[in-house]
């Protein structure tokens, strides 16, 4: 990625430089990575690795990979743990770079932090190490399905 696609006042640019080992996947576009600050066991980040503001500053090969990288790595984190339930939320205020923040709610999430207040957990949960220890499977996953995708069965 060149330097000059990245903003360096944004905090999802500077996530550029976190370390290989909070990291599921990384190709020419996207990035999927656990964020310090939203390392709640099971939440991951997805975000476009240039700096690009809500989904309309996308461009058309970034548009077009989207969903199979977020179909992809809900799915992984689904996998590994066992969640219920996986949200894929796009908000982009607090850090107007276009992200989404997948969050496996576990079974045992009371009814009053499910859905959006789910964020709730952010303070409530965060657990650096157990997150990362997470990451490693999710990446095996992830390199399985993601294969999968490159070489469709075919019918």
């Amino acid at each position: 990625m060149s330097t000059s696609s990245h903003d360096a006042d944004c905090f999802m640019c500077g996530l550029e430089q976190t370390e290989d080992s909070a990291v599921v996947f990384r190709d020419s576009l996207w990035s999927g990575e656990v964020v310090p600050g939203y390392d709640v066991p099971g939440w991951f980040v997805l975000r476009v690795r240039r700096h690009a503001e809500r989904i309309t500053g996308l461009d058309e090969a970034e548009l077009a990979s989207f969903a199979r990288r977020a179909r992809d790595l809900v799915a992984a984190v689904t996998e590994v743990t066992g969640a219920p339930a996986t949200y894929l939320m796009v908000f982009g205020e607090n850090h107007p770079h276009f992200h989404a923040l997948i969050t496996a709610r576990d079974a045992h999430v009371p009814a009053d932090r499910r859905n959006g207040n789910i964020l709730r957990l952010r303070d409530e949960h965060a657990d650096p190490d157990a997150a990362a220890r997470l990451v490693p499977a999710v990446r095996r996953v992830y390199e399985r399905l993601a294969d999968a995708d490159a070489h469709p069965l075919l019918t």
